[in-house]
């Protein structure tokens, strides 16, 4: 066996490193002192203007150091996956696309992958239904065959056998000791610095009748639209931190129905798993977001001991992928899989199925709503505001 395929073999000992910790310190594209926007999330209460993830040291009257959350575990997670549709990483899994109609859906972009509702309701339904029900006895590595990101990224299977697998890579970005900013605006219905005057001729729109005909003129660009005190970004006073974790003692858990399987399944696992975990972080977050590494700041790449000792990694991507490529062809035994990909048709009728399945249990477990959408997307999370 080449010397490539096992140069990794230690991570999967045993006695072997618990984890891999990446922390790497990020800036504003624009520099140190610039403005950037975190994600925003939807507000307590029904009706609130959305609202960025704070903690504050006092709580209370929100006083103190702060933290805000940039960028969480799920939507790091859905912004490094589509990755592996990229040219150069695609010969490393199978590209299932499902066609809806006249669109198509990568596997990879479905926000609860193997578990999401557009594969639940496909051509997939039974090919996963098994894959689940097996990893539920012990073994994921029909999972790994049809959606291995799947075992990379973390997936509940809520709607159907409930069968969950954790993530392995947990990615998150942090600023530390922000200041907190607003921005207004004035919206004008035309180029000149004042609102276009037609609007105002009584004979053209007629005259303004009340508040509601005023909003429903201002919504569609008829007269001019205030915004004030709206979220206006932050600076940084701490620093922007992305701490991330390559569990290999999770990794270490997943098994098939013999041992020489569980090698090759677990092999292969962490090749994609140290290939998503070495690439840089994505510099696009969302509008006025551009974050890209702080040159003048000291990162971290460790792998961590049962014992807590802190050992430096010296490895490059480019190795990783040699290694993820070894370990794809030596789990499939074959590049056929890899090449062609799978084409599969999502079903109305099993859509309509399955909510008729979900009326009658007064809805199903878990959480529908996708963690965020991928990298291409404006979009950071949940109801992230751009």
């Amino acid at each position: 066996m080449s010397q490539t395929i096992t140069q990794f073999d230690n991570y999967l000992a045993p006695e072997g490193p618990a984890a891999l910790v990446i922390r790497e310190h990020l800036m504003p594209v624009e520099g140190n002192d610039a403005v950037f926007f975190p994600a925003t999330y939807a507000p307590k209460k029904k009706g609130d203007p959305s609202e960025y993830n704070i903690d504050y040291e006092n709580p209370k009257d929100k006083t103190g150091k702060n933290i805000v959350l940039v960028d969480s575990v799920g939507s790091q997670a859905n912004r490094i996956e589509p990755m592996f549709a990229e040219d150069k990483y695609k010969g490393l899994v199978p590209q299932t696309i499902i066609k809806a109609g006249e669109k198509t859906v990568n596997l990879l972009d479905a926000g609860h992958r193997a578990g999401d509702a557009i594969a639940r309701c496909s051509d997939l339904k039974s090919d996963l239904e098994n894959a689940f029900k097996q990893v539920l006895k012990g073994d994921a590595l029909p999972l790994a065959k049809l959606a291995p990101t799947s075992l990379v990224f973390g997936v509940w299977d809520s709607r159907d056998t409930q069968a969950k697998l954790p993530r392995l890579i947990s990615s998150t970005v942090r600023a530390y000791d922000i200041r907190v900013l607003t921005r207004s605006a004035q919206y004008w219905a035309g180029a000149s610095s004042h609102p276009v005057t037609i609007y105002d001729d009584n004979a053209v729109l007629g005259p303004i009748k009340d508040e509601k005909d005023k909003d429903e003129r201002s919504s569609a660009g008829f007269t001019h639209v205030p915004s004030t005190g709206t979220h206006g970004g932050v600076i940084t006073e701490g620093g922007i931190r992305r701490d991330a974790v390559l569990a290999l003692s999770a990794l270490k858990l997943l098994r098939s129905d013999n041992d020489e399987n569980t090698r090759k399944l677990q092999r292969y696992i962490l090749g994609l798993a140290l290939v998503a975990f070495t690439k840089l972080p994505l510099g696009y977050y969302r509008q006025g977001t551009i974050l890209v590494l702080d040159p003048d700041a000291q990162g971290e790449f460790s792998e961590v001991s049962l014992s807590g000792q802190r050992t430096p990694v010296s490895l490059t991507h480019e190795a990783t992928i040699a290694f993820a490529q070894a370990a794809a062809k030596d789990f499939f035994g074959t590049d056929e899989i890899l090449e062609n990909g799978r084409q599969v048709v999502f079903d109305p009728i099993k859509a309509k199925e399955d909510l008729s399945k979900k009326d009658k249990k007064g809805g199903g477990k878990g959480n529908n709503k996708k963690e965020a959408p991928p990298a291409s997307a404006s979009a950071s999370e949940g109801t992230d505001n751009d």
